[in-house]
């Protein structure tokens, strides 16, 4: 063996003369190999006026004094080049590309920039090691991303992207305690916001929904309500579908029942802005019920046609086509209302009768305050009988002054057109032009409730038949017991 089995380093042999010829030889070798950074990779010809020491990488296809030296360590050495051929290891550092490069056996091979790129990387681990899918894993207490700024040549931005294939698949970050998901948030199976919640990592529920196409949020698991910051309007048709959010005229936008209307606001905070459901002509057989009050101060109203009040007919096969209980507050206007009852107000409850109401054939009663109110604020009409049109009971009162109430048909009501019983009962019903006529009893007054016509008398009130109670007619004020 006469060198070296890496460096080709030759042997001084025993008997050689001139050893330090050979020992000489060995020394520019390890000067060309050793701590090596060379000044280009990209030359196929020797440059024209290299300096002693000058070191190339001989680029494939070179020619002249390099010819077939590819990849090649080229030294220029007293005045003339030296070439090594690179064994598979070997790293030099290029001055020109400003990197790192390793010989692979065949072809020098970038490992490292000045700037750190790790172009097609299999994986990256930083103080830690690579496991499953995780091709980039990082064991650190912080993390830091750094926008550049503009005077760097940057926009001065910075944005995380997590981009997903399709929308049934996942985009989103996860917070774990020792790997066990307790809160996501993210694209997660679809294109809307989540922000996800878990006790055991297993089992996941939404806890805010923002919707992607109209920014709503809405709450899946309850909790928190949506703020109103102006006035709002939902729809119903007979087309629409209670799968809807409500909010536009259309068989796709509007509810299918006033009940899913009134259901969605009373889920919303409306604070001082008032809420109109605009119901579309058809027929409605479905009850509704307002079961307590409004999270604010604002209205809300369930408006028909106006115009044509009988083109909106609400008649369910039972209870009350509109009921308010437990001090809840309802507008109504613009409709015909059958079946057993119309208006019912309970437990401290509010309901208002504006523009274009009808009352149609009733089982029960057109109006039936049950310790609430009702109040008509404008002209109605009656187009079928009842068993009684108002009814105040249990400390109920019932208001209509100054109006016209339209009579049509001849109603008959069975039992009274207004009846009131119970102590703190009052209907009180006068100064008002009634334009029709109608059959039946014209009231019933009982157990200390009162009905007020401002001294009309017992004739006032619609109807074909005297009235019952005690004592009525003696006060000025109308009627009591």
């Amino acid at each position: 063996m006469t060198e070296t089995a890496n460096l080709g380093l030759p042997f001084i042999d025993g008997s050689q003369a001139q050893k330090h010829v050979t020992h000489n030889e060995a020394l520019r070798i390890l000067d060309d190999a050793i701590q090596i950074a060379v000044l280009d990779t990209t030359l196929t010809a020797p440059p024209p006026s290299p300096v002693d020491g000058e070191r190339h990488i001989v680029a494939t296809g070179a020619t002249g004094a390099w010819a077939g030296q590819g990849n090649a360590v080229a030294t220029w050495e007293t005045n003339a080049w030296r070439f090594l051929a690179p064994k598979a290891g070997w790293c030099v550092w290029s001055i020109d590309d400003d990197a790192l490069l390793v010989f692979d056996g065949s072809t020098w091979t970038p490992v490292t920039t000045a700037s750190a790129t790790l172009d097609n990387a299999p994986h990256v681990a930083i103080n830690t090691t690579v496991a499953g899918s995780n091709l980039l894993t990082v064991r650190s207490n912080d993390a830091l991303l750094n926008a550049i700024e503009t005077a760097d040549g940057g926009t001065g931005d910075v944005r995380l992207q997590l981009s997903k294939e399709a929308a049934v698949n996942t985009s989103s970050v996860v917070f774990s305690d020792a790997f066990s998901g307790r809160a996501e948030f993210g694209l997660t199976g679809d294109d809307d916001f989540h922000l996800k919640v878990s006790a055991d990592g297993a089992v996941w529920r939404d806890a805010l929904k923002f919707d992607r196409a109209t920014g709503r949020v809405s709450f899946p698991s309850g909790g928190a309500r949506e703020m109103l910051s102006a006035d709002r309007a939902y729809y119903v048709r007979t087309d629409g579908s209670d799968s809807n959010n409500g909010l536009s005229n259309s068989s796709g936008g509007a509810f299918l029942t006033i009940q899913k209307a009134i259901n969605t606001v009373a889920a919303l905070d409306i604070n001082i802005y008032n809420v109109t459901i605009n119901v579309a002509d058809g027929t409605y057989t479905g009850a509704n019920t307002v079961l307590g009050p409004w999270l604010g101060s604002g209205s809300v109203t369930v408006v028909g046609n106006t115009a044509t009040p009988g083109n909106v007919i609400i008649n369910p096969l039972s209870g009350g086509c509109f009921t308010a209980t437990g001090g809840g507050f309802l507008v109504v206007s613009g409709m015909e209302l059958r079946g057993q009852f119309g208006l019912v107000s309970q437990r401290g409850s509010r309901i208002y009768g504006t523009a274009s109401l009808r009352f149609g054939a009733a089982s029960a009663y057109h109006v039936y305050a049950n310790g609430g109110s009702i109040i008509f604020f404008n002209n109605y009409s009656i187009s079928g009988g009842a068993a009684v049109h108002v009814n105040a009971d249990s400390g109920g009162a019932i208001s209509a002054a100054g109006l016209t109430v339209t009579l049509t048909g001849t109603p008959a009501f069975s039992a009274a057109y207004a009846a009131a019983g119970g102590a703190g009962s009052s209907i009180i019903y006068y100064s008002n032009t009634f334009s029709g006529s109608a059959t039946g009893s014209r009231y019933s007054v009982n157990n200390g409730a009162f009905i007020s016509v401002n001294g009309a008398g017992i004739s006032y009130l619609p109807g074909n038949a005297a009235g019952s109670g005690t004592n009525f007619g003696a006060a000025p004020w109308g009627l009591y017991s």
